[in-house]
């Protein structure tokens, strides 16, 4: 098994309405709790931080009249809204959770600090931090990258609809040439869009291994935490 003890798992807000347009796809929701629970078993300290783009984003809405910082703000909500009901779907199979969040939400979640929830994480709970950073003009890219940093994890786990990196986007170019594995200037070289670039600055100068893979396959992260060949690597 590779040297992962604690992990931070970034899921898009799209990845939990599953084949719905938008929303919270109960059968999605509990394929990623049950991958979860899964790597959990394996002796791996695990954060998560949820964007909320099955909700509502904050770009989409500025495009429609709303004013930038009240989009973020309600961009914000909708991500503890997905941890919320990422964290009821883990508990219900028997895995305990708890959730931190970036604004003051009493008695919703717990105001985050990076000694509390390293703590959780070190009796073996899930810690899932919602809110992004709690600032406007910043991405749930740039908050997880953030977290991860805090946190100290080992890797910066990425979930998407592909399997890893590539030239181009596979799902438009059928001839996109997949990467096992990248550095940060080659990445940056390459063009090639991984994640924000506050996001990407903020792990290439700490340091932090990004690793991209299909998130829909529940197999992947347990095969990549012990030492298979999936997804790409950037480091």
């Amino acid at each position: 098994m590779k040297n992962y003890k604690r992990i931070l798992l970034k899921l898009s807000g799209e990845s939990l309405a599953g084949s719905d347009p938008q929303g919270i796809n109960p059968e999605a929701l509990m394929n990623f709790a049950n991958q979860i629970k899964s790597i959990a078993t394996m002796n791996v300290e695990i954060a998560i931080v949820i964007g909320g783009g099955n909700i509502f984003r904050g770009m989409q809405g500025v495009g429609k009249g709303f004013d930038r910082v009240t989009g973020d703000q309600m961009g914000m909500l909708a991500t503890v809204i997905n941890s919320l009901a990422l964290q009821s779907a883990l508990e219900s199979i028997g895995t305990s959770c708890k959730v931190f969040t970036s604004i003051r939400m009493e008695p919703i979640a717990e105001f985050y600090s990076k000694q509390k929830a390293i703590k959780a994480l070190s009796q073996k709970e899930i810690v899932i931090i919602a809110g992004g950073t709690g600032n406007p003009y910043f991405t749930t890219d740039s908050a997880s990258a953030l977290r991860a940093i805090e946190l100290e994890v080992d890797g910066y786990f990425k979930a998407t609809r592909v399997d890893g990196v590539y030239s181009a986007d596979p799902e438009k170019d059928p001839t996109a040439t997949k990467y096992d594995t990248l550095t940060y200037k080659e990445a940056i070289s390459k063009n090639l869009k991984i994640m924000d670039m506050t996001a990407f600055a903020l792990c290439s100068e700490n340091n932090v291994p990004i690793i991209v893979y299909n998130g829909n396959d529940p197999e992947n992260i347990k095969k990549i935490l012990r030492g298979e060949k999936v997804g790409t690597t950037v480091k």
